[in-house]
């Protein structure tokens, strides 16, 4: 979904109840690490250029993200949750992927409240 110019994007981090912080993508590649190079927030420090960029990105940019247009961000809602407990942590944010280990380095995260 597209907001006021943000990409609100929601995936389950955990199937148990873990921080946020410790969010780690399956995949380096794929339309959820696509979409957070191409609309998150810049890396904090920049990957060592070794002239291997293509060897590393495979095939290229996953074929969706082509309907989003350029400048847009992009918000995370990260939540943990299983059949067995529900949700038992939801938090939105933005953060960066690190490509070596596939962890999410959070710039800003808040829990969303569950109760209303």
């Amino acid at each position: 979904m597209i907001v006021c110019g943000q990409v609100i994007y929601p995936f389950r981090y955990a199937k148990k109840d873990v921080p946020v912080t410790t969010a780690r993508l399956r995949r380096a590649t794929g339309l959820r690490a696509d979409l957070i190079r191409r609309h998150g927030p810049e890396p904090m420090q920049q990957a060592l250029d070794l002239g291997l960029e293509e060897e590393l990105d495979g095939p290229g940019i996953h074929p969706d993200l082509a309907l989003i247009p350029e400048g847009h961000g992009l918000v995370l809602v990260a939540y943990a949750c299983s059949m067995e407990h529900g949700v038992m942590r939801i938090e939105w944010g933005s953060a960066e992927l690190r490509r070596e280990d596939r962890y999410l380095l959070w710039r800003h995260h808040e829990p969303l409240s569950a109760k209303q």
